[in-house]
Order: C-alpha cells, then sequence, then structure tokens
C-alpha cells in the first residue's frame, strides 16, 4: 500500500505515457513492485536500465548512444517493456495454489522455484505452505531436498518468525534428518524447539537421538542434548504438582534416553563424558536399571575404575533378570580392569573360576545325557556341543529383529496420525538393541556356551602376556599347569603349554621360554620334540652353545628323540665353532637312530596353520597381542585413579602433589590425566589461569612425548576458556582440534559467548590500547566470527 500510495503521489514523467496507466488498470494483476520500477527508470539518465531487473528481460532495449533514454523514442520502449513485465508478473495467491500443486505432484524442483519467485515477490509464504514444502522435502529422504527442508527451517530461525513453523513439521524433519545420518542439524531443531520453549516429549526425542547415536558425532551431541534438557529437571526444580509444568515433565529424560546416549558414547570413545552422564543422572533423578549397569560396568572397565566394577558386583550377583550376555560382558569387564591394573593373582583365579564352573557342566551335560539315551526319549545329537547354541538362533533372528529400523521411514500424514508415538517407541527400542548388540561385539575375553562362561583365547593370550612383561614364569607355569586340568584333554604337542613356548620363541624370548619348560619338567608336565626343537634351532642361530649342551641334556633325561631338522642345525652349529668333531658325532648319532629326513618343520608349519586357518589359535593370538599392543604401563593407571579420586572431591592440591610425584617415578601422565584435573579446576569455578597452566604443559609434554589429546580433553579446555574470555586459548584449541578433524559443537560454544560475553568488544575499538589488549580483542573477534557470530 505503500509502494502504490507513493506511486499516485509521484508526478512528472510518467503521466503523458498511456502505458504506464495500461500496466496500472491491467486486470489487476501487475504487481506494484515492478510497476514501481518504471518511476526509477524515468529519472534514471545514465542507465535507464540500471534499476530493472534483468531477469525479466532478454536485454537492455534502450539504444547506447542514448543520453537520456526517455525523451527520445520513448513509447516503443514502454510498449515492449510492458509486454515482457505483463508475461512474468504473479499474484502471490495465485503463484501459491502453484506451489502447493507442484509439492503435491512431487514436482520438487518445479515447487522449489515457485517458491523463491514467491520469496522474492512476497517473503514467506503463509504458515500450511511453508510447512507443506518443509515436511514434503523432508519425506523424500534426499539428501540435497533435506538441505533445503533444513535451510528453510533455518532461515524461519535467523528472521525470529517461529509462528510460522509447526511444531510436528520441525519433530518429523528432526527425526528424517536423524534418520539420514545428519546429526548436527537434527540436533540443531531440537535445541531451538527448546529455547523457543516448544516442549517434546522424551518418547519422541529419545527416538531422534537413538538415530543419532549410531555415529560418533551423533553420540556426542545425544549425550550433550540430555545435559541441556536434564538441565532444566536438575535438583527437582520443577514442581510436578503444578498442571502447566506437564507438557514440559513429559520432556524429561528418563532411563531409555540415558541408556541410548551412554551406549553411543561407548562405542564412538567418549568415555569421560558418558561417566559424567552417569554422575548427572541422579541429579534428574533417573533410576539404573539392569541394562544400565552392564553400560556402567563398560564405562567403569574403559577409564580404569577398578573399584567402582567390583562394588557393581554384587548388583550383579543380586539381579534376577540378567542374561547370558549381560553377564559375559560384566565378567568381560572386570577380567580386562585386573590386566589394566597388572593384578595377575584376581584375572587367573577368575579364568580358574571358568574353568571349573565349565568341567562341571560338562560333567553333567554327560550324565544327562547318558540317562536320557538309556531312557530312550531323546538323541544324544540333541546334546552334542556342536549343536547349535543360543547365539547362533540370536543371530539367525538377527536380519528379522530390525524391521522398523531398516525399513524406509513413514510418511508425514503417517508420523503425525501416531499420536502416542508408538511405532517411533518401538524403533527406539529395536535402536538401542542394535547398539547393544554392537557393544557386545567388543567382548573378547569371556564367552558363553549354553549360559556358561568360558575364556577366550584372546584372554589367555593377554594374561600370558603380561605374566611375561612382569617376569612372573613360575606363576605362569602353575596357571597354565591348574588351567590344563581344568580344560578339555588335548594332545601335548597342541597344549596351552606347547603354543605359549612357541610363542616366546617367535618371538625371540629364548630365556623365558626355556625357564617355562624347566617349570613343565619339574611339574611332570610331559611334552613333545617340537618345543625342543624349535629352541635348540633358536639357540644354534643366536650361536649360544651353553644353553644348547644343557637343552640338549634335558632332552634326553626327557627321551625326547630329536628331528633331523634339529640335527642339521646343531651341526651346522658346531661347524661353525670349529669343533669338526662334535659335528662328526652329531653327525654319527643322527645315523644310527635312523632318524628320516623331512623337508617341513613341525614349529614352521604350527605357526603357518596359525596364520591360515580361520579362528586363529592361542599361539596366533599371542603373537598378535605382543606385536600390535604397546606395554601397558599398570603404574599410569594406578595414578590416574588417585588423581581423579582427588579431583571428584576438589582436593586440586593433592591431585597436583599427585601428578608431580607420577612424572617422578617415570610415569607418563596421558590425556585421561589432564581430563581429570581440568574438570576438577572447572567444577571449583574462576579457576581458570590454573587451566592454562595445564594447557602449557600438555602442550610440552605433547611436544616431548607420545602424548595425544582426544577429543573429550580437547573440548573441556575449549569450554573452559570459552567460560573464562581466554580466547587466545580458545582458538589455540580450535586450531588443534581442526588440524586433528575433531568434532566442535559451535552450538554449543555460540550459546555459551552469549551467555557470558554477548556485549564483549561491541563497540569501536578504543584508540588508546596495549599490545596485549589489541590481542585479547582481535582474538575475541576471531572467535566470534568462527562461531558464526559476525
Amino acid at each position: 500500500m505503500e509502494k502504490a500510495l507513493n506511486f499516485r503521489k509521484s508526478s512528472g514523467p510518467i503521466a503523458p505515457f498511456p502505458s504506464s496507466l495500461f500496466l496500472l488498470l491491467y486486470n489487476g494483476h501487475c504487481n506494484i513492485t515492478q510497476i514501481s520500477h518504471y518511476r526509477s527508470l524515468t529519472h534514471s539518465c545514465h542507465n535507464p536500465c540500471g534499476n530493472f531487473p534483468y531477469s525479466i528481460l532478454e536485454k537492455c532495449p534502450v539504444s547506447k548512444n542514448c543520453d537520456s533514454g526517455i525523451a527520445r523514442n520513448s513509447f516503443p520502449f514502454f510498449s515492449s517493456m510492458a509486454e515482457k513485465i505483463l508475461v512474468q508478473a504473479r499474484n502471490p495467491s495465485q503463484l501459491g495454489v502453484e506451489l502447493v500443486n507442484a509439492i503435491d505432484e512431487r514436482r520438487f524442483e518445479d515447487g522449489w522455484r515457485l517458491y523463491e519467485q514467491y520469496m522474492h515477490m512476497d517473503g514467506f509464504p503463509r504458515k500450511s505452505i511453508l510447512n507443506k514444502v518443509i515436511t514434503a522435502f523432508a519425506e523424500s529422504q534426499v539428501h540435497y531436498w533435506l538441505d533445503k527442508a533444513y535451510g528453510l527451517v533455518e532461515m524461519v530461525f535467523s528472521e525470529n518468525k517461529y509462528e510460522l513453523l509447526e511444531k510436528e513439521s520441525l519433530i518429523y524433519l528432526s527425526y528424517v534428518l536423524a534418520r539420514c545420518g545428519f546429526p548436527v542439524p537434527a540436533s540443531t531443531i531440537l535445541r531451538k524447539m527448546v529455547e523457543m520453549e516448544d516442549f517434546v516429549p522424551v518418547s519422541v526425542w529419545s527416538g531422534i537421538i537413538a538415530h543419532m547415536s549410531q555415529t560418533a558425532t551423533g553420540a556426542y551431541l545425544a549425550a550433550e542434548l540430555i545435559f541441556e534438557i536434564g538441565y532444566i529437571f536438575q535438583n527437582n526444580r520443577v514442581d510436578p504438582r503444578k498442571k502447566c509444568n506437564r507438557p514440559l515433565l513429559a520432556m524429561k529424560p528418563d532411563t531409555t534416553a540415558f541408556n541410548i546416549a551412554l551406549t553411543g558414547c561407548l562405542l564412538s570413545g567418549t568415555t569421560k563424558k558418558a561417566e559424567q552422564l552417569l554422575e548427572f543422572m541422579p541429579r534428574v533423578g533417573v533410576k539404573t536399571d539392569v541394562g544400565l549397569l552392564i553400560v556402567m560396568a563398560h564405562i567403569y572397565e574403559r577409564n580404569g575404575h577398578r573399584e567402582e566394577i567390583k562394588k557393581l558386583k554384587r548388583f550383579i550377583d543380586e539381579a534376577c533378570s540378567l542374561n547370558s550376555s549381560q553377564i559375559q560382558q560384566f565378567h568381560n569387564c572386570l577380567l580386562s580392569c585386573h590386566l589394566k591394573f597388572g593384578d595377575l593373582d584376581s584375572a587367573s583365579e577368575m579364568v580358574l573360576e571358568m574353568l571349573q564352573k565349565s568341567k562341571e557342566a560338562r560333567r553333567s551335560l554327560s550324565a544327562v545325557t547318558l540317562v536320557m539315551e538309556a531312557a530312550g526319549t531323546t538323541k544324544s545329537s540333541d546334546f552334542e556341543p556342536n549343536s547349535m547354541q543360543p547365539s547362533d538362533q540370536e543371530n539367525s533372528s538377527f536380519s528379522v529383529k530390525f524391521k522398523l529400523t531398516d525399513s524406509k521411514g513413514p510418511s508425514f500424514v503417517e508420523f503425525s496420525a501416531d499420536r502416542t508415538f508408538s511405532r517411533l517407541d518401538v524403533e527406539t527400542k529395536e535402536l538401542l538393541d542394535l547398539l547393544s548388540a554392537k557393544l557386545h561385539k567388543h567382548v573378547e575375553l569371556v564367552t558363553s556356551e549354553r549360559g556358561i562362561l568360558q575364556p577366550t583365547e584372546k584372554m589367555y593370550a593377554k594374561l600370558v602376556r603380561t605374566f611375561l612383561e612382569a617376569g612372573k614364569i613360575s606363576d605362569l607355569a602353575a596357571f597354565l599347569i591348574k588351567a590344563d586340568k581344568e580344560n578339555v584333554p588335548v594332545s601335548t604337542e597342541n597344549s596351552a603349554f606347547v603354543h605359549v613356548i612357541n610363542a616366546c620363541i617367535s618371538l625371540r624370548w629364548l630365556d623365558q621360554s626355556y625357564d617355562l619348560l624347566d617349570e613343565m619338567r619339574l611339574a611332570g608336565v610331559r611334552t613333545g620334540s617340537s618345543v625342543y626343537s624349535s629352541l635348540l634351532k633358536a639357540y644354534c642361530e643366536e650361536n649360544r652353545p651353553r644353553e644348547i649342551t644343557s637343552l640338549l641334556r634335558d632332552a634326553q633325561k626327557d627321551g625326547i628323540q630329536l628331528d633331523s631338522s634339529c640335527y642339521e642345525a646343531l651341526i651346522q652349529s658346531r661347524v661353525l665353532q670349529n669343533d669338526n668333531s662334535g659335528a662328526l658325532r652329531l653327525f654319527k648319532e643322527m645315523k644310527e637312530a635312523k632318524i628320516p629326513k623331512t623337508g617341513q618343520h613341525q614349529f614352521e608349519m604350527l605357526v603357518r596353520e596359525c596364520a591360515d586357518s580361520g579362528e586363529a589359535g592361542l599361539m596366533a593370538k599371542l603373537l598378535e597381542e605382543i606385536k600390535e599392543e604397546q606395554r601397558v604401563d599398570c603404574g599410569v593407571n594406578d595414578w590416574n585413579n588417585v588423581i581423579h579420586f582427588f579431583c571428584k572431591r576438589r582436593l586440586m592440591q593433592d591431585a597436583q602433589k599427585a601428578l608431580k610425584k607420577m612424572m617422578g617415578l617415570g610415569h607418563q601422565p596421558n590425556a585421561q590425566t589432564f581430563h581429570s584435573l581440568v574438570t576438577g579446576y572447572a567444577a571449583l569455578g574462576g579457576k581458570y589461569l590454573e587451566i592454562t597452566e595445564l594447557w602449557g604443559e600438555m602442550k610440552v609434554l605433547a611436544l616431548s612425548s607420545s602424548m595425544k589429546f582426544d577429543q573429550e580433553l580437547l573440548d573441556s579446555l575449549l569450554y573452559s576458556f570459552v567460560r573464562g574470555g581466554f580466547f587466545l586459548r580458545a582458538n589455540e584449541v580450535v586450531e588443534m582440534m581442526e588440524r586433528e578433524d575433531l568434532f566442535i559443537d559451535k552450538y554449543k560454544y555460540r550459546t555459551l559467548f552469549l551467555k557470558y560475553h554477548r556485549t564483549l568488544y561491541k563497540g569501536k575499538a578504543p584508540k588508546f590500547q596495549t599490545e596485549a589488549q589489541c590481542k585479547r580483542r582481535e582474538a575475541a573477534l576471531t572467535f566470534k566470527k568462527w562461531v558464526g557470530l559476525n
């Protein structure tokens, strides 16, 4: 109306031209915005087409030699221009109808073009049309149109026109984005809805974070969402007795939401954030179920809190609803913690207890089988060990278990028609089961057969390695002897002893191999000739005659007959030592014993079989364990526990003393050590200078040692620096995280900046400031630009 009024009041050049009047009166279809361009044309001298939209015109109709552009040949100019504009002009209401038709017919390209025209002409369309466009693009589940849909929502948010967006449309778009693997925009929509006080029920947003948690970035954002939503309900802030709080209380995080986020964090490796979530649960008033007990065990094991797992054992023993998979996972965590802390007595005791129970179960099974066979009620094959196990049955039904998760998502009509979100609830449970199944795949030390726990070959390998690194050969021999008695009887060439000794020989740990062989002999355990042959050949290669003589004497005492390859190695060793008579004696001995020559050595065959077999044996597992993994420093775990204890109780001076003593004893602090210190200082409030000093120590350690920064440590540092206004240090952390390609939650830091530093450096820079002040200002403005607050 304002533009129309200005048009009526205008005078001068427009009046003499009938084409202008014709345009004004043409059936009411000419857009007044287009007509206003004619008025600007009449006042343009140097460029008559300067204010005209060239997207409508094919070319400029004014001659290049025209100075005034209007005075000469003006009527043909306006007649041709009027004709072109009348073809392109649209009525907003008519354009809206065409837009809706294009969306209904799934002509998204045409729909998007019409939407852009509408935006250029009249701004945002009305609420129903805008939400129809968003939900239709979301229904397609095509990345390109999902990006367009989120862009529309983002534009509405930036214009603060929240009233144009419907709650159901936003929920559906967030759900589809999470489902299609876009956790960042999905979480942003949920955060904006919380900010707008448009409360989403927990049954809905827990389903969205269940999809998000399938990726590392999504799991991190899921944990952040629980922190942000749970903060509203912390320490019983919301009164449940008030009726007006019911919509808000429906959004409160529950056990399922925590379970999803915790499992996702475990799978993505953000275990310290998972532990923070655990500590946050009681503040929100969420209770722990049986499934969470197992998740807690995993978290404590990853973070090295063995005492916490021991406390959990009482609850696990008393729990009635635990299945075999959950029991297996808990014992795996406890065993792993024993090995991390070098507690060989507890670990070997657990393994022997499993073997003993397994042996008793086999006896009971054999007795039941005999009774059933005698009664003639069943076949013995029903009780064979190779029959289908529960785990096999679970695997066979795994593909049909996740029907809703694997299928295409529901349409918007189907989604909005389900008022109780029952479908999404079932889908959430499926996704939680999928996360739990992925977590179960990380169990390597314990297996389960008919509900009976048994140690795996990986467990044996880890335990043997820890014994060897600690130099406890006699304890290792005692353990292997006891384990051999409880195990199923095997041949002497395939016993655990033989595999361990051969692995040590392969690693050139010859003295440990000989010591272990001695312990076996003293305990009365017999072995075959392959071990002696392998060890003798290894000593010959290293030219160690004293050990060769001693080992030959032991072999003769045990009545071991060496093979031809072993004699050849011994003869060659004598020749190299210029002991020709000794070489000749060995040759005669071999000839008199009539030892046949063989082209394949037993030790080499054993190694090859272990490498080529589909399921590697103990020896291959042990070789892999020792070669690939670095030596575990049990002292680091002990000191990390001490420092973590002091930091949780805000005894930061004691924590610093513990850190100095730890480094003085030669133990290298890691990311977990500094994470405890940073979070401890941050919890005290205002201790940002101390955190800055820690950051300096970390950078020095990173240059002089192999210490690595993980995402959780850098994120905790960045949060502290932004909260305290140390933007020089914050930019250093951002640069490091971007260099390492680590995810940064910009939404969180943008919100943090607006909360505490909204007015910082907003005006012009003062004329007089020091160099340090100038650097701080520049750093703050750089960070502000990085988070998107230009």
